[in-house]
């Protein structure tokens, strides 16, 4: 039996994880802390060399991938494989922000809520899982290498007349825009170190609505917020 095509939303909310719902500069923070008192602050400087490195490959942060190449500087260092436990094991339900779950199931009242997000096939998902967001969004979750050149399968996975994208990236905001026009509400969460770049937001268009954090969208009126509002 063929698939019955799906019929399409009125609107679908897409949000994006780090910095957006969870606070990724507090895990990162943290991450930073626990490899210097384990490591050494030079080992550490080392791993962080590396991860910038990835992430200018990449495109995206590849926590575990670093790891893998500093081990390869490094096969001696047992005390590397805890470092991996640290990551898969780190409380991320503790690091939402305030209100990000209330939010969710404000605009849930509209549409499905998605996540879509940027990052690795291993570790995000597990980032994604422990922090509760993937139970909250009832399984929901896209995760690209650079979601804003995927725009035609998120339509494919969810289609709708409407979308709705909540990201702490202005870039990433505009070049969404730029796709998908007026069908497209973009909203901004000023939060994170991306939301008070200079360059960001020097180099970007201001988005439809924007919030000083993510709290706030479970008080939005939701008429104003699909006006593009605010």
């Amino acid at each position: 039996m063929s698939a019955t095509p799906a019929t399409p939303h009125d609107v679908v909310f897409l949000f994006d994880c780090d910095n957006t719902l969870l606070d990724n500069d507090h895990v990162l923070a943290d991450l930073r802390a626990h490899m210097v008192k384990s490591f050494g602050a030079e080992n550490s400087a080392r791993y962080w060399e590396i991860f910038e490195q990835l992430r200018s490959e990449l495109g995206y942060a590849d926590y575990l991938g670093a790891l893998q190449r500093y081990r390869l500087e490094h096969p001696r260092d047992t005390r590397l494989l805890l470092m991996s436990s640290f990551l898969i094991d780190y409380p991320f339900a503790n690091r939402l922000y305030p209100g990000a779950l209330d939010a969710l199931r404000h605009v849930a009242q509209r549409g499905p809520t998605v996540i879509l997000s940027d990052g690795d096939v291993v570790f995000q998902p597990r980032k994604i899982a422990r922090s509760g967001l993937w139970d909250e969004v009832e399984g929901r979750v896209l995760i690209y290498i650079h979601k804003e050149q995927m725009l035609d399968q998120v339509m494919e996975c969810y289609p709708a007349r409407r979308y709705v994208m909540v990201d702490d990236k202005l870039r990433i905001l505009t070049a969404m825009k730029k796709a998908w026009g007026e069908k497209l509400t973009t909203v901004f969460p000023r939060q994170g170190h991306y939301a008070f770049d200079p360059k960001e937001i020097s180099s970007n268009p201001p988005a439809d609505v924007s919030v000083e954090r993510i709290g706030e969208l479970a008080e939005i009126d939701l008429d104003t917020l699909l006006g593009g509002k605010g």
